[in-house]
């Protein structure tokens, strides 16, 4: 596709999981820009790390850029596509959010009645700083052609199809058993204690030959960092679940699941067991239990 080799843009303000992004198209001799207008000094000393140029606003990297990848929180997607096609955006855009295909279809409507192009995609895995850990799906008629731009790894590549929407619903079908299965350990958990048994349930589970006895805990804990994030995907993934006709009310309770958690996001250090199940276990309004 031409073009690609020369400028990119990784998202506007590159987290953990969109550095790594950029450090693989790096790799395969692109260069990456970012904008640092209205950025704090994590995002700053990221860009500056991976030797990102600074494009300073939104608007001049997009005129600057002839592909922007975009890898943000779900409930931002579609108001960072609104933003870059306000500024006459006319590149190539891969959205590799957690959102649901009929939103991925919706945006990719916006971007062809605008005249650019719009690449649905979605990430599984960690940060992509190693191969065969992460993998990006893309969907979309230029879909192919998007695919080259990361062939120098270590992020892995798959195009699932020519139809916007298909990366997106594979994403959510992965993460509907992934995240909703961690939030119903939480949820466990968080039941068992208020009702006085978990270390009897802890104990069950160890006769059952289960190592979830000794993971749970960690895992919940360790969840508490993305909980903010995983909220909104829940909402998505319920969204995505509910459109094909399967029932969606298990993932609209995950989120409020991990909608308690939220106020864990910036501790240094994970919160305590008890302090987690304590904050799933809050008061309704009226006064009892949720």
């Amino acid at each position: 596709m031409e073009g690609l080799s020369t400028d990119f843009a990784d998202r506007a303000h590159p987290g953990e999981m969109g550095i790594s992004i950029a450090a693989t198209l790096q790799n395969g001799g692109h260069t990456v820009f970012w904008a640092s207008e209205g950025r704090g000094p994590q995002t700053r000393a990221r860009a500056e790390q991976y030797a990102l140029h600074d494009a300073l606003t939104l608007a001049h990297l997009c005129e600057r850029c002839s592909v922007i990848v975009s890898v943000c929180p779900p409930h931002a997607a579609e108001t960072v596509a609104a933003d870059v096609l306000s500024h006459h955006f006319d590149g190539i855009y891969l959205d590799a959010n957690a959102i649901s295909p009929q939103r991925a279809r919706r945006m990719a409507h916006a971007f062809a009645a605008a005249g650019a192009t719009f690449v649905d995609s979605g990430i599984i895995g960690g940060p992509a700083w190693s191969p065969h850990s992460t993998w990006l799906y893309l969907s979309g008629a230029a879909a192919e052609d998007a695919a080259g731009c990361f062939a120098a790894g270590p992020l892995e590549v798959v195009v699932l199809g020519e139809s916007a929407g298909q990366a997106s619903a594979l994403k959510m079908c992965y993460a509907a058993y992934t995240k909703g299965t961690t939030a119903l350990l939480a949820a466990s958990l968080a039941a068992a204690e208020a009702l006085g048994v978990r270390p009897a349930l802890e104990g069950q589970w160890s006769r059952e030959g289960s190592d979830l006895a000794e993971g749970a805990a960690q895992r919940v804990r360790r969840v508490t960092r993305k909980a903010w994030r995983f909220a909104g995907e829940m909402d998505e993934i319920a969204d995505t679940l509910g459109e094909a006709g399967a029932p969606e009310g298990f993932h609209r309770a995950a989120g409020d699941v991990y909608r308690r958690m939220t106020d864990f996001k910036d501790r240094p250090e994970l919160p305590p067991l008890e302090d987690v199940l304590a904050a799933l276990l809050i008061e309704d309004l009226t006064g009892g239990r949720p």
